[in-house]
């Protein structure tokens, strides 16, 4: 048997049906040989962070997972979602417009700096738009960069930005 792994996943898009795409994503995910959704946060509606002017609101969610699979295997499932669900990379650019954005956030306790893959993902720490789901999820969960649990954290960059 192989061994499971707790990971955490951020969900976003903010073109087309963004919720139906979102609860598509879901279903997919559920149907991953090896991932078992246990927890997904309510959507979230967001202002786009970075990237071109004039896109539309994002809807965010975050989902907790135990999975058998490794952390590339399950960054791997999660691109062919986004490319089943007409995610483009060639045509989006930075920050741009997307029907759907799949993060790996975290897996278990690894962490890695390679060129396909980043973890503990390196800037959900500074978003709102991620912490706020994943607040309803994993609460508890420490966070390396700041030392925090996640809703500790959220609990900070609400009160710098004044909606403490």
């Amino acid at each position: 048997m192989s061994a499971r792994t707790v990971a955490a996943i951020a969900l976003g898009s903010n073109l087309g049906n963004r919720e139906q795409h979102l609860k598509r994503a879901q279903a997919l995910l559920e149907k991953t040989p090896g991932v078992v959704l246990l927890r997904r946060s309510a959507w979230h509606e967001t202002e786009p962070v970075g990237g071109p002017e004039g896109q539309d609101p994002y809807l965010n969610g975050a989902a907790l997972v135990e999975t058998t699979l490794g952390a590339e295997e399950l960054l791997a499932a999660l691109q062919s979602i986004e490319d089943r669900l007409g995610r483009d990379r060639a045509t989006e650019g930075p920050n741009g417009a997307r029907t759907l954005d799949l993060d790996l956030l975290w897996f278990g306790e690894e962490v890695r700096d390679t060129d396909a893959l980043r973890l503990p993902h390196p800037r959900m720490e500074e978003r709102l738009f991620v912490l706020a789901p994943l607040a309803e999820v994993a609460p508890d969960h420490g966070l390396p960069g700041c030392g925090r649990t996640v809703r500790e954290r959220l609990e900070e960059l609400r009160a710098a930005a004044g909606q403490g």
